[in-house]
This record gives structure tokens, sequence and C-alpha cells, in this order.
């Protein structure tokens, strides 16, 4: 009971979830984890058709983290819909669907396709694609072009809207202060940051695609700023995502203001982290004195 919570109108066992694209559909990792456990799982990028994705090599591990460059491979919003959503609706942990495109009509097509779909609680929206109409620059870079699409996608589901912000931006508040005015019903933050690793003897990057997400502990410290800051800013309610592997990290999170937090890149080198995260932080709760989770949530002591 001290980890049950209510975030826009959805209950969910625990705040912990976990991140798109690092736990595929849930279903892939039954065996080694008690999906019942799991508050949430927000499932890799769907598109409206299936989509290959990148040429390999896609993932490279660089030291306290991850490169990827999958490319958003899925089998398409209309399989998930028939062909998973009705195996994970066997477990109590709510489903996320995140959802993307190259276009905002893209984005409206997919949304379109899970209104009403029984299963689906909520759309995360990945807005760190290329918007091809505007010469391949990210929805997410621009706050104009990011609320665009959060009103666009908004008026195209029932579904509550999360829209997951990116950190390649020089200023990650006035996107979400933007977003969150264009009817977002919650922020999560961050994406991965841009990087690159090179083969020193090869003389070449050591991803096809050149470039890759960086994910893991190697970004957590950037990710508790962002947090810190874009729940400052604004009134919906913040998931934290970046580099969190134990439940030392989403305190963290909670303390800067998350008032969820969603495992990433943990779950490929420890598939229980989500476990031992719900369990760490009952007995955290329990140390310190708190009574529930909400408790929590920025409560940082700042002199």
């Amino acid at each position: 009971m001290m980890l049950k919570v209510k975030l826009f109108g959805v209950e969910f066992e625990n705040p912990v979830w976990t991140a798109s694209g690092t736990f595929g559909f849930g279903l892939e990792y039954a065996s080694f984890v008690d999906l019942n456990k799991v508050g949430a799982v927000c499932v890799k990028g769907l598109s409206i058709n299936p989509r290959e994705g990148n040429e390999p090599p896609r993932i490279w591990e660089t030291p306290c983290g991850m490169l990827n460059a999958i490319g958003l491979q899925n089998p398409g919003v209309k399989y998930f819909i028939e062909k998973i959503v009705p195996e994970v609706q066997k477990y109590k942990t709510k489903v996320i669907a995140n959802i993307y495109g190259s276009t905002i009509e893209e984005y409206m097509a997919v949304a379109k396709e899970l209104k009403g779909a029984p299963g689906v609680d909520a759309v995360e929206l990945n807005i760190s694609c290329p918007n091809v109409k505007k010469g391949g620059l990210a929805f997410g870079v621009d706050p104009v072009e990011a609320a665009k699409l959060t009103e666009a996608v908004k008026k195209s589901t029932d579904k509550p809207v999360i829209v997951k912000l990116s950190p390649n931006v020089t200023d990650i508040v006035e996107i979400a202060k933007s977003v969150e005015s264009a009817g977002a019903d919650a922020l999560s933050a961050i994406n991965t940051l841009l990087g690159m690793a090179i083969d020193i003897y090869k003389r070449k990057p050591r991803i096809k695609n050149k470039f890759g997400g960086l994910s893991g502990p190697a970004i957590k410290p950037v990710a508790v700023r962002m947090v810190y800051q874009v729940s400052k800013a604004v009134k919906i309610p913040v998931i934290g995502i970046g580099g969190i592997s134990t439940w030392e990290d989403a305190v963290e999170f909670f303390l800067a203001g998350a008032s969820a937090i969603q495992v990433g890149t943990a779950n490929f080198f420890n598939p229980k982290a989500v476990e031992e995260i719900v369990k760490g932080l009952e007995d955290y709760l329990k140390e310190m004195g708190y009574s529930h989770i909400s408790e929590l949530v920025g409560d940082l002591r700042e002199n």
C-alpha cells in the first residue's frame, strides 16, 4: 500500500516501471521477473506499420552505459493490439504504449489505432524522432513543433498522453512547459543522450548508424538534474528515467521531484532490477518514517 499511486487517472501497483525499448513488450521477461510486481511496462516504440530497424552493428557497450541505434524495430501497432496486449493483460502490470512517427500524421494514425483499445492504459509520445517535413530536425528540440505534436495526439486518442522529453536540447524546461500547455497529462524525462564510439583500429564508428542513444548509469546525474528542473516548472507528473539501477538511484529521482520512475538499461544486466528496486523502496520508506511514496516526491532538503 505504501507504493500504490494514482497518476493521470490511472492506478498503479507501484511507481517503478520499465523504460521503452529495454523490456520488449514485457512478455519476453516473464520467465525472469514477476510482471505483477512491475508497476507498468512501457513497451518498445510502436509505428503505424511494421519496421525492421537499422542495420547492425547497432549496440555498443560503453563505460557505465550503452549506445544503441536499434532504429525503432517493431511489428506495428495493429499486431501489438491484437496479439500482445491480450497476453500482457493477464498480469497486474499496466501497459503504456510508446509511439512514434516521422510526421505528425503518422503519430496521429498510431494514436487513433490505440483509441479505445482495451488493456492499454496510456500513451507515451517519443518526440526525439526526426520530423521529415522539417528537414529531419527532431520534434523534441522545437517547443512549437513539440506542442503541435502533443496537441494532435491528444485529439487522436482517449488515452492519457505522457510526453517523453529529449535531453538533446538547450533548455528542456522550455520544451516541458510547451507540451504541458498543449495538454500533456505527464512528462517522462529523459530519453537517451546522443553519443558516438569509434573503433580505433578499423577507424570506423562502432555503430553502423554512426550515432546512437547513450543510456545507463553514465547519464544519471544529467537525468536527475533535468527531472529536478522540469518538476519545478510544471504542474503535471514527471516520470524520471536515466541510469536507474538500484533503489538508491530511484530515491534520488523521487527526491528530485519524480512521481514515478522507469528502469531501462539495468534490465539488460539485471533482469530482476525492478523487483529489487520495489523492495528497496519499501524498506527505505519504513526506515525513514514515510507512510507513502508520495511523501518522498520532491522532499529534497536544499539548504
